[in-house]
């Protein structure tokens, strides 16, 4: 009992002796705790200030988004507005005034006596070139519409851009919800082949039935490649046209949806006439092609150059030590009446008008054609959401159950299966054909419809 005791008392003054020790070690490890903190904190917002070049992975995008990122990156649309600044550096040049010529010479005499400390003449003139006949008047005129004609070929370029935006968004969209159709059919028909496997153990059905419920699933998965091929396809022309990384993936938030409209095809056309940017560019190269026309009629009348001038001579010249000189230059129009550049402007103005014509006939039949094809669209829509989509699937969910319960055979429920992919299919397919007809109408109206 006293070695027992002995023990413990030795067990409780270690303790206190590690208590104690512990006590005074607690500020120093505070402190490298701290510390160490410290480091990992400053570590931590080291990396969070450090750029990162990376493209999102995920681009959570509307229509209207996907709109706004092709605004700002498409390469398409760059090059067009590179042509406005173009026509904006040619405007400038066009207002500009010829350069004055500066004209010397030195004369002298090496004969007679003469050298060239004695007998030795300096002279020289500047001139100006005055046009005359409003040829820059003309220029500058040309040259402003030419600025007009470019801004609206960039706007046209916008408008038949933003109709491939809106066209690639919505083919992602007909494509996934393809795949959702053909994955649901083969998870389907793979659980079927589950339990007709464990039936055809037990001998309730045959092997034939077995092979072609095998056979279906196969189809299936196979139309489920080919779905995601399709799907990446889109995707891909998604990322091109709105200047992608080929790593991003896209998650689209505006469905595919039904709306209803009734557009007006007179009302439309007339529109179309008047806002499309198309015409507007043709119309504004017909008024250049007429500025440029009438500045080759300009060009009949020679451009005068007019200046002043000065001559020093040596102290014996043979007429006072210095003159001045004013200088006058014209051009005799004698064969030259820019008799070519006369009919060139008029072939032009002739080829204008031509174009013209041929754009506002090709902008109704544009406008009609699309009209007509989105009215069969749209009757094509309402016919499979007047009831087809409902007695499709219902038609498969009655043959599921009666075959279960053996009422039907196997070749049965694959009729009725692939008869409901079909019929879900070529709904997809017709409403997205039906809003791809709506952007086709807005982009040769030149508006959006509402």
């Amino acid at each position: 009992m006293l070695r027992k005791s002995e023990n413990s008392t030795d067990t409780e003054e270690r303790g206190k002796e590690l208590k104690r020790t512990m006590t005074r070690m607690q500020p120093a490890v505070l402190l490298v705790f701290v510390i160490m903190l410290g480091l990992g904190t400053g570590a931590l917002a080291g990396q969070a200030d450090e750029p990162t070049n990376e493209v999102p992975r995920i681009l959570r995008l509307t229509l209207n988004d996907a709109l706004a990122l092709f605004l700002k990156q498409n390469l398409d649309l760059l090059i067009a507005q590179y042509g406005i600044d173009t026509a904006k550096g040619q405007e400038i040049t066009a207002r500009l005034f010829p350069n004055p010529v500066l004209t010397s010479w030195i004369y002298t005499s090496m004969t007679q006596g003469h050298n060239y400390a004695r007998s030795t003449e300096y002279g020289g003139t500047v001139q100006q070139l005055f046009e005359v006949a409003g040829k820059r008047g003309y220029r500058i005129e040309s040259a402003k519409f030419g600025t007009q004609s470019a801004e609206a070929g960039f706007r046209d370029a916008l408008r038949q851009l933003g109709f491939t935006v809106k066209d690639s968004y919505f083919h992602v969209q007909t494509a996934r919800r393809h795949l959702a159709i053909a994955e649901e059919n083969r998870d389907r028909f793979t659980k079927i082949l589950e339990v007709n496997t464990l039936r055809y153990k037990k001998g309730f059905i045959s092997g034939v039935d077995l092979i072609r419920i095998r056979l279906q699933v196969v189809d299936f998965e196979s139309t489920v490649i080919q779905s995601q091929q399709d799907l990446q396809s889109a995707l891909n022309d998604l990322r091109i046209v709105v200047a992608a990384d080929p790593d991003t993936q896209f998650e689209l938030l505006t469905e595919l949806e039904y709306h209803r409209i009734e557009p007006d095809l007179r009302s439309l056309q007339r529109t179309a006439l008047d806002i499309r940017p198309d015409i507007q560019g043709k119309r504004l190269t017909l008024e250049q092609r007429g500025a440029d026309f009438k500045l080759a009629k300009a060009y009949r009348y020679p451009d005068p150059s007019i200046g002043p001038g000065m001559t020093l001579q040596g102290p014996t010249g043979p007429d006072n030590p210095q003159q001045y000189v004013l200088a006058l230059t014209i051009p005799l129009p004698v064969f030259n009446r820019n008799q070519g550049g006369i009919v060139q402007g008029e072939v032009a103005i002739r080829a204008a008008e031509a174009d013209l014509k041929k754009t506002l006939i090709q902008a109704k039949n544009e406008v009609n054609l699309a009209y007509r094809t989105l009215v069969q669209s749209r009757r094509l829509v309402e016919v499979y959401q007047a009831g087809v989509l409902d007695d499709a699937r219902s038609s498969l969910s009655i043959i599921d159950t009666a075959y279960q319960r053996g009422g039907v055979t196997i070749l049965d429920l694959l009729d009725a299966a692939r008869t409901a992919s079909a019929i879900q299919l070529n709904y997809v397919d017709a409403l997205g054909s039906y809003q791809r007809n709506i952007f086709q109408l807005e982009s040769a109206v030149g508006k959006e419809l509402s």
